[in-house]
This record gives C-alpha cells, sequence and structure tokens, in this order.
C-alpha cells in the first residue's frame, strides 16, 4: 500500500485480466485480446478465478473494478502472475472455463 494514498499499488509481477480480454460478443476494439474461436461467452469473475486457480496463476479478484473501455460497467477483473505472454495466459483461461462449461 501507499502509505500516503492508502491506494494499492499495481504489481509489477502480475497481469490484469479483464473478462472483455476472453468475451466471445466482443470485437477486437472493443477488448477482445484472443481470438474470437478461442474465447468464450460472458465469462464470469468467478470461471476466470476458478481457471487461473487450477492454472497455478495465484489469482487476486478486484470484483469493484470497471474496464477502461466500459467504464459504466462494473465488471471487475482477476490479477493473475506473469507465466508468459498476457494472450497466451488469456488462452489459456479462456480454455480452462470452456473445459469447465463442457465446451
Amino acid at each position: 500500500m501507499n502509505d500516503i494514498t492508502g491506494v494499492m499499488l499495481r504489481d509489477k509481477d502480475k497481469y490484469v485480466i479483464w473478462p472483455a480480454y476472453i468475451n466471445k460478443g466482443n470485437s477486437r476494439s472493443g477488448g477482445r485480446i484472443i481470438s474470437r474461436k478461442r474465447s468464450v461467452t460472458s465469462p464470469e469473475l468467478k470461471e476466470i478465478d476458478r481457471a487461473a486457480k487450477e492454472l497455478g496463476l495465484n489469482p487476486v479478484v478486484e470484483k469493484d473494478k470497471a474496464y477502461p473501455k466500459s467504464w459504466w460497467e462494473v465488471s471487475g477483473r482477476v490479477l493473475v502472475d506473469k507465466r508468459g505472454v498476457k494472450s497466451g495466459i488469456a488462452r489459456d483461461i479462456a480454455r480452462k472455463i470452456g473445459g469447465m462449461r463442457g465446451q
């Protein structure tokens, strides 16, 4: 914590994974960072959290955050360990969610 403002500073060892990154309904300009084919429909924070735990990424859920491109909608986000490239981690999380859903 930053003792002056009381705000948590961004952890340099973590990637931010927004649901928008892996949402099949989003366009690339709307925030999706993986192919539509590999993405999932309406991913939920709890699914991202569970998938990241199963992948050993030590997730930290922040429910009160809004994705900057859709600032009016509080979707939350998940911080995960930096292990490889962000798009690869997002792809792995989406694949795990698809498996949990039986897709």
